[in-house]
């Protein structure tokens, strides 16, 4: 791996002649849907293909050992046994499969903080509705402190307090969560822990054994590059039962009740893997292609890619803030390669306006995210990524009003 930040540039533009993004855009998103490698796009496509050439061998009789196969490369990617792993589309499907399959009694509660996912947090509350729980978010201040998290959901928690309910690396703020230390703790006190991954897998190590949570969800087609429609969920051994899959199908059914169909796909199949391997008929080519994904962070070095995202993501929120006066929300050793970096709007801006006006003034694909009373510019950087894009973001933020420099003569779209 070169060391010069020429090279850098350098490597991330041979990097990105590899991926399929539109070469007119400085692609500053990666965080919110990923981006994936024309060679993994095309392993996608071979799947498809191969799928179309004969659906019933391929669904009807190849697809459980094609998807088990597919799990042991993820699987030892996660350090977690294979058959407690099962493909979900998306990271906020594998928590609707969890929050659905929990019991909870009237008057139960479910603990999470304030830095949840939005979608997530409408799928507890709907969850907890339907049994008269209760969905309770502890506040995690800002400036961000790691070693104030047990402490605040540890002093929350109550008698009723059945379910912990945390992301890994939070969505609108980018922080990453003490996880393991959280799952201990309530493991002590006997409570239930849910993580949300969604943000994990790819871009920084993951180690499900040592987290030892009840359920884990994470995405594969965020920074693990794979094709969208790539997830899992992981569910200890000992909590399989609990799990209920969202469609009732031939998973639930007894193999020789099912004719050969069943038998081929599930013989010699757990029961989590029975429940949700099988919801009718879908595409499973995006779940087959996560081994290539996986392959190709290998061949081209990835730890070290991410260690230079996180560098540079932190050295472009410290140039913007050395500029604007504004305060750290979170150090550096919170972040990944993700980092927020806190904007001061205009007179008349709103968030909306400010992506809108990034967009298309400035041609960044980059979100602005709102947590309480702070705008931020959420920065994701992959390796893909060069000195380059990180200058031209800088310089947006810095030509803002009141930003320190002269206010743009016309923004576009409506701030």
């Amino acid at each position: 791996m070169p060391g010069g930040c020429g090279n850098i540039g350098f490597m991330a533009k041979t990097l990105r002649e590899l991926f399929l993004l539109d070469p007119g855009i400085r692609f500053l998103n990666h965080g919110s849907f990923g981006a994936c490698p024309g060679e993994v796009f095309d392993a996608y496509q071979r799947w498809q293909r191969e799928l179309e050439a004969n659906p019933v061998a391929f669904l009807g009789r190849r697809s459980g050992e094609l998807q088990r196969s597919a799990r042991q490369a993820l699987a030892a990617l996660l350090n977690a046994p294979a058959d407690d792993l099962a493909f979900v589309p998306n990271a906020s499907t594998g928590v609707n499969v969890v929050a659905r399959s929990l019991r909870l009694a009237p008057g139960d509660e479910v603990l999470a903080t304030d830095h949840e996912y939005g979608a997530c947090d409408a799928t507890w509350r709907w969850a907890c509705a339907q049994q008269g729980a209760q969905y309770r978010r502890v506040a995690l201040p800002l400036p961000y402190r790691a070693d104030e998290v047990l402490p605040r959901l540890m002093a929350a928690v109550t008698p009723r307090t059945r379910v912990i309910f945390a992301s890994h690396i939070t969505s609108t703020t980018a922080l990453t969560l003490p996880v393991a230390e959280l799952c201990a703790a309530a493991r002590e006190r006997g409570i239930t822990t849910v993580i949300d991954g969604a943000h994990a897998p790819g871009q920084i190590d993951l180690d499900l054994a040592a987290i030892d949570p009840d359920f884990y969800t994470g995405n594969c087609h965020k920074w693990l590059c794979a094709p969208k429609g790539s997830a899992f969920l992981y569910v200890r051994r000992d909590r399989q039962g609990d799990i209920q899959a969202p469609v009732i199908s031939w998973g639930y059914v007894a193999d020789e009740e099912g004719g050969a169909t069943a038998h081929d796909t599930y013989t010699g199949h757990s029961g989590l893997e029975r429940r949700l391997l099988w919801q009718g008929t879908r595409d499973i080519a995006a779940y087959l292609a996560v081994p290539a994904a996986i392959d190709f962070q290998r061949r081209h070095g990835w730890p070290a890619w991410r260690e230079r995202c996180h560098a540079m993501a932190c050295a472009t929120r410290a140039r913007v803030l050395a500029a604007s006066g504004l305060p750290l929300p979170a150090p550096d050793a919170a972040h990944a390669q993700m980092v927020i970096i806190p904007v001061a709007l205009p007179a008349g801006w709103d968030a909306a306006g400010l992506h809108a006006w990034l967009r298309t003034a400035h041609r960044i694909e980059v979100p602005v995210t709102k947590h309480d009373s702070h705008t931020f510019v959420r920065l994701s950087v992959q390796a893909y990524n060069g000195p380059d894009e990180m200058d031209a973001l800088v310089g947006a933020l810095l030509s803002l009003p009141g930003a320190g420099a002269p206010a743009p003569q016309s923004p576009a779209g409506r701030p």
